[in-house]
């Protein structure tokens, strides 16, 4: 085996062994994060609100369902009409189910529909994750989002070319309802048809975002 062919296979050597670690220390922090967000469940109650057409089998809010059984979903017989009377009142049927406070976590219609509930009165929340809101004025429900800090701690999180919302708006409404921002960049609608199946980023700030609670 000459030099040259040494000195090859040791770099293949070293790249398979530097991937082996980054898939370990991925997993190993995977398995942090879900730790984290079961011991959380001791102390809350973790709840989806999906958005219009409710959310596919691909959907992150879907692989988070499936991934840990003690969440729970909000459920409503018709998801195809932007009524965020139906979306709130759907909501807080799934929280008369529930035993401690809850922690919302809300995309696009179902973000807003979040904000709204919290607006309207006394609810046992917690905090809101809030991914990807939709731009209130998309389904004329400016008269049914607050423009004012949210009554409890929320987070936002928007992408720089989300077709339902412009990110200096996610900014605006990060801003008025008093939340901390992540920027995901281009992320699209943060939804199965931008690639965010299992998203275990999402997993990390949803984690980041309860131990402040």
């Amino acid at each position: 085996m000459t030099g040259f062919e040494l000195g090859h296979n040791g770099l293949r050597y070293f790249v398979y062994t530097a991937i082996i670690e980054e898939v370990d220390m991925q997993e190993s922090q995977t398995r942090i994060v879900e730790q984290q967000l079961a011991e959380a469940l001791a102390r809350f109650e973790l709840v989806l609100v999906p958005g219009l057409y409710d959310s596919g089998p691909e959907h992150w809010q879907s692989c988070w369902q499936r991934r840990f059984s003690g969440w729970r979903r909000v459920t409503q017989r018709s998801w195809n009409e932007p009524d965020i009377h139906r979306w709130t009142d759907a909501i807080k049927r799934t929280l008369t189910q529930c035993q401690r406070p809850a922690v919302l976590i809300g995309h696009s219609l179902g973000a807003l529909a979040t904000c709204s509930l919290l607006d309207s009165g006394t609810v046992s929340v917690a905090g809101a994750m809030l991914v990807a809101p939709a731009e209130p004025a998309k389904f004329e429900l400016e008269d049914h989002v607050p423009c004012s800090r949210l009554p409890v701690p929320s987070v936002v999180v928007a992408s720089h070319d989300d077709p339902l919302m412009r990110f200096d708006r996610a900014e605006y409404w990060a801003g008025t309802w008093g939340s901390r921002l992540i920027d995901l960049g281009e992320a699209q609608h943060i939804n199965a048809e931008a690639g965010f199946g299992p998203w275990p980023y999402g997993l990390s700030i949803l984690s980041e975002f309860i131990a402040t609670l």
